[in-house]
């Protein structure tokens, strides 16, 4: 794997059977020194987090649990692009392995929408430390469904799906953690630089990328906030990363919250 990897800056990769979050693996290294571009893949996590300290649940050896550390040189306002970049990277893959092409649930969840709804895949989770400092650190984990039961508990059933649920092709979990740090090096190459004019093109690369790949933009959603839910059409992602709703009572920009895509089109709103 050293091999396929050479050239790119996630070539130094460790591997554990078993541990309790890649995340918290890759920030206790980061403090103890370890290098840009160091990669955590576990078979199992005891800990798994998702968004909003959910917990990320799969079974021993079924899925792709990865994280991967970063220490950006571009300034922290911008360091959400390359969490952004990695759901691209993940969904690119998936479809590069696989033929199977997840869309992106607002902010980072890969998700498949199909007759039977809106079913997650994978997700994505970005944490940070020393923003401002001389010893900044970006950690972004990824974990995507490879190899699931046949048969799903029911209350996962109609949420949650896997590759080989897809696909009979469905790619090892190898392969397709190779094309996923493959694809994220090329978006880090990029994204991550001081020269605010390199940055903004990628950025609008990046943003293109990401509408074509978006299940959120252009549909009827609710945005549930923690306060009063907002409702209307999701219309674009902003360079900030906050998602603006076009509602009834004007556009409103939303930085964090959990999507809910209405079943009803936009068009079909009154």
């Amino acid at each position: 794997m050293r091999r396929e990897l050479e050239g790119t800056r996630f070539a130094d990769v460790v591997w554990s059977a078993e541990t309790g979050s890649t995340n918290d693996d890759l920030m206790a290294a980061a403090r103890d020194g370890a290098a840009d571009g160091t990669v955590h893949v576990a078979g199992h996590q005891r800990a798994g987090r998702g968004r909003l300290d959910r917990r990320w649940e799969a079974p021993p050896g079924s899925s792709l649990l990865c994280s991967v550390l970063l220490r950006p040189a571009s300034p922290a306002i911008d360091w959400h692009l390359l969490a952004t970049a990695a759901g691209v990277a993940a969904s690119q893959a998936v479809e590069a392995t696989c033929g199977v092409r997840p869309s992106l649930k607002w902010p980072n969840d890969l998700v498949v929408v199909d007759a039977a709804g809106t079913r997650k895949l994978a997700g994505v989770l970005a944490e940070s430390a020393g923003a401002g400092t001389d010893d900044p650190v970006l950690v972004i984990g990824m974990g995507c469904n490879v190899a699931w039961p046949a048969e799903l508990p029911e209350e996962l059933a109609s949420i949650a799906t896997a590759l080989n649920h897809l696909t009979p092709d469905a790619p090892t979990v190898d392969d397709l953690l190779v094309a996923y740090l493959r694809a994220l090096d090329g978006w880090c190459v990029r994204l991550d630089v001081a020269a605010p004019d390199e940055r903004d093109a990628a950025a609008a690369m990046l943003a293109d990328s990401y509408a074509e790949r978006s299940a959120t933009l252009g549909r009827s959603v609710r945005v549930d906030t923690g306060g009063v839910p907002v409702e209307g059409t999701a219309v674009r992602v902003e360079r900030s990363g906050h998602l603006v709703v076009d509602t009834a009572a004007g556009p409103v920009e939303v930085a964090v919250g959990d999507v809910v895509h209405l079943r009803h089109e936009p068009e079909d709103r009154r």
